[in-house]
């Protein structure tokens, strides 16, 4: 969610800052600004929309020429989209770019206001400027202490002081800000690959610690301005995993890279036939000890936690609550510390999943996170980690980070089955073996692209579509359901197909779309009986399910066949098509694929 950069060296600031921003936008925005020193002065240039609504705004009125400054991607939380509302926010000393949200901005405004300061924007970052004016006395610091111990909320902040014209400042707390640090040059950014183009090495800026950055040094200290000493860390992205590479949408490359994704995360899991997740502390006699376990999670990651409820019950024959985060959060969780809770962030930075986090510990439990990004808030406050070797992923649909995410679910099944003695070592070694062909399946399920594209090409008018599935099948179905209309705009909801009759059912007409996913052996009789029932209500029936499964005649309309795998293993395989419909339903339609509207990839506020 939105993107700060900042750069200070002897490049074209103006550019660097532009080009940094480009590597953010897959965050979700909508309006960009830049700040920067420009003879004595900071010169704002800022605009509603894209990102290229900006370079065409400076390239007709005027580019900022200097070598300090910072820049912003906004997504609106306080105050509409608009030119105004569009970061740097400044006052007459201080210019600051602002991810997160200040919960108590309007008792700063009153307090402001008070004091004579006028406001021009509706947002709550303009506040935090013009605090950090007010106790502006010479020393940068000071003022940023200051206004910390006035704030609430949740922020990442670059900040500019018109006094030190070689300097930014930057400060965090819930929202991520690295520190990039190159050779006579310097930089900010909310992620790695801002800054990959010019420098691999960055600091892992923690909780209200200031970051004080020249073009030939980083000074880092605490609220009680005490120094702190950090270590570089050393990033190992690919540069070309953060570009197309040739495909007309990160979405669809990120699709196809999900073979190996999977097989880069869970090949080193298995060791002698057996999962091992010993990596990360978790042992056998762990795993014993364990009374419940809470999947807590948000959005797509929620599903692959939902993939795991099903399969840990069934294997391991243990409780586990799969929760929405943000729900966990409020719903005061019955959580012991005989239990374990397993958060699950692509990004490792969503705020309510961290939230959920802390509320764990408070109640003793344990955490084990499974998260994408190294050195993520979430990896770094948890009791264990699993990282998920998915690379960059930069499309604001989730899809190889699924993917990956089921796939180290189905490993602590396996294991936690074994280690509870539901299974014994030969079929435990089984289930692996076979977790490990599924990389070259997925491969062969790509296959089916083709189709799902016809497919696609019979949903683009439609208004509104059912998902429909049971057991394992039905938490696939809520994951197409949500790629369908995060990135198409199509309503779509999943429904579990036994409750179509409780009230769900009088939504069908003649042709509206009915997706069943129908994988699962031992339901298939009574999920085809669920789309026969919609069919003979006018719906347009479109069948996923295992190659070779007989249908009465023209029960289905449109049927997409799946590589034939053990049910428990189905899901790895059920996503591909799932994922497939809802990108070329908005291709077809002409949407921004990778950027949907409204939508963030890292939602760092509630």
């Amino acid at each position: 969610m939105c993107g700060i950069v900042g750069y200070i060296g002897e490049r074209d600031c103006t550019e660097v800052l532009l080009d940094a921003l480009s590597k953010l936008e897959y965050r979700g925005y909508d309006s960009a600004g830049i700040a920067v020193f420009e003879d004595g002065e900071i010169t704002v240039e800022k605009s509603k929309g894209e990102l290229k609504n900006l370079r065409d705004k400076i390239d007709k009125n005027h580019k900022p020429d200097g070598h300090c400054g910072i820049g912003h991607t906004r997504w609106a939380t306080h105050g509409e989209p608009s030119d105004i509302n569009s970061h740097p926010h400044g006052s007459r000393r201080v210019s600051i770019v602002h991810n997160g949200i200040i919960e108590n901005y309007k008792d700063i405004k009153k307090f402001l206001a008070g004091k004579g300061y006028t406001f021009v924007s509706e947002t709550d970052t303009e506040t935090v400027a013009k605090l950090l004016d007010y106790y502006y006395q010479g020393d940068p610091i000071e003022a940023i202490i200051k206004t910390l111990n006035d704030i609430r909320g949740a922020y990442a902040l670059g900040i500019l002081f018109k006094d030190y014209p070689d300097c930014i400042f930057a400060v965090r707390k819930d929202s991520p800000l690295i520190i990039g640090a190159g050779k006579q040059e310097n930089f900010i950014a909310s992620d790695v690959p801002a800054i990959l183009k010019y420098t691999r090495d960055y600091y892992l800026l923690e909780e209200n610690e200031i970051a004080t950055i020249k073009s030939d040094k980083i000074e880092f200290c605490d609220i009680h301005r005490q120094k702190i000493e950090k270590q570089v860390q050393v990033s190992n992205l690919d540069m070309d995993s953060a570009e197309k590479g040739g495909y007309e949408h990160f979405m669809l490359k990120e699709i196809h890279e999900q073979p190996t994704a999977v097989r880069t995360t869970i090949a080193p899991r298995i060791v002698g036939g057996m999962p091992d997740l010993s990596e990360c502390g978790l042992t056998l006699e762990d795993l014993k000890k364990y009374r419940k376990f809470f999947i807590v999670a948000c959005g797509t990651a929620m599903h692959a936690g939902m993939v795991g409820k099903y399969v840990i019950e069934k294997l391991a024959r243990t409780e586990v609550t799969v929760d929405i985060a943000s729900e966990f959060r409020y719903r005061d969780p019955i959580v012991t510390p005989n239990d374990l809770v397993i958060v699950i962030s692509q990004s490792g930075e969503t705020a309510d999943t961290k939230a959920a986090l802390h509320l764990a510990h408070k109640k003793g439990a344990k955490v084990l996170s499974i998260v994408n990004v190294k050195g993520s808030s979430i990896a770094r406050e948890s009791d264990m980690v699993i990282y998920t070797h998915a690379g960059p992923e930069i499309s604001v649909a989730s899809t190889k980070a699924f993917s990956v995410q089921m796939s180290v679910m189905y490993l602590l099944a396996f294991e936690m089955a074994y280690a509870k003695g539901h299974i014994n070592k030969a079929e435990c070694m089984r289930l692996t073996a076979e977790l490990a062909k599924i990389p070259d399946m997925i491969d062969k399920t790509m296959e089916c692209e083709q189709k799902c594209k016809y497919v696609a090409s019979k949903l683009i008018t439609a208004q509104s579509l059912l998902y429909i599935g049971r057991g394992l099948d039905y938490a696939l179905s809520m994951e197409g359901s949500l790629k369908l209309k995060e990135i198409s705009y199509i309503h779509s909801e999943s429904y579990a197909a036994g409750e179509l009759k409780h009230g769900t059912i009088s939504l069908v007409d003649d042709g509206m779309p009915v997706i069943g996913v129908a994988t699962q052996s031992e339901l298939i009789e009574k999920t085809v009986s669920n789309i026969v029932e919609v069919k003979s209500r006018g719906a347009f029936t479109i069948t996923v399910c295992k190659e070779g499964t007989e249908f009465s005649e023209d029960v289905m309309d449109e049927v997409i066949e799946l590589p034939v795998l053990e049910d428990v293993l189905m899901p790895m395989l059920t996503v591909i098509p799932l994922q497939f419909i809802a990108y070329y339903t908005a291709v077809l339609k002409g949407l921004n694929v990778d950027k949907p509207r409204n939508l963030a990839k890292s939602v760092t506020v509630e």
